[in-house]
């Protein structure tokens, strides 16, 4: 399956963006989801995954409460609605798609990765 990220762009902290993760190639139902997210010097982390069935979500400690993934299996496509932005969420985020049906937090459990969008968020 192809991935392609979309939607980053630069905000002012406290706003909000809409990413979107389009795949190509195979029906998106078939596998589970995730955004990570990788800022400069740092490793890549986990930040929010779903389930193939979109019933099960897991969010990293510091972006809950504020992101939210979602999914429509019928435009193949996964969104993290990101609000009240900080400085810290700077970073070029990732979608990626795993095999399994529930959620998994490790890069080591995805199969595949789109190229990365960068948020940009000024204080």
């Amino acid at each position: 399956v192809q991935l392609q990220a979309s939607g980053g762009g630069l905000v002012q902290a406290g706003g909000s963006l809409r990413l979107s993760c389009a795949a190509s190639g195979r029906t998106l139902s078939n596998y589970g989801m995730g955004w990570f997210r990788q800022a400069p010097g740092k490793e890549r982390e986990f930040v929010a995954g779903i389930s193939w069935s979109g019933g099960s979500t897991d969010y990293a400690d510091s972006v809950k409460g504020r992101f939210a993934i979602s999914r429509d299996n019928a435009k193949n496509t996964v969104y993290l609605q990101m609000n009240s932005l900080k400085p810290e969420d700077m970073a070029v985020y990732y979608c990626a798609a795993h095999n399994y049906m529930q959620v998994r937090v490790t890069p080591g459990s995805y199969n595949y990765w789109g190229q990365g969008t960068l948020v940009t968020v000024s204080s």
